[in-house]
């Protein structure tokens, strides 16, 4: 197990943006638990756009995650029913995915992967 493995000691819910909603929103796939490591803080960065973006979370993931998806800290076993269907719009502390990237290591062993809320 790698360095970049080892910190992500925490977990969250994330939310896949699937397909639009037909109101101008995004229907979302089923919530999933993964393990990342969370940062709350505040980090300038530029969206795909060109547009700059101050964060509310810098978050390092196992996975590869989707631009428009949302990530909420914590499992989706303290969710209730209602608040997985409900969507992660509608919930308290769950952000939208601003931007990603990825960086493998020297060895192309490991790959860093974050989002940026």
């Amino acid at each position: 197990m790698g360095i970049i493995t080892k910190m992500r000691k925490q977990t969250a819910v994330y939310w896949a943006p699937s397909t639009p909603d037909g109101t101008g929103g995004t229907a979302f796939g089923t919530a999933t638990d993964i393990s990342c490591r969370w940062e709350d803080r505040a980090e300038r960065f530029t969206d795909t756009a060109g547009v700059e973006h101050i964060s509310r979370a810098v978050v390092y993931v196992d996975r590869v995650l989707a631009l428009g998806g949302w990530l909420r800290l914590g499992a989706k076993a303290d969710l209730s029913p209602d608040q997985i269907t409900a969507g992660p719009q509608r919930l308290t502390n769950a952000f939208r995915i601003k931007r990603v990237d990825a960086l493998p290591n020297l060895k192309a062993t490991e790959t860093l992967r974050t989002v940026y809320l």
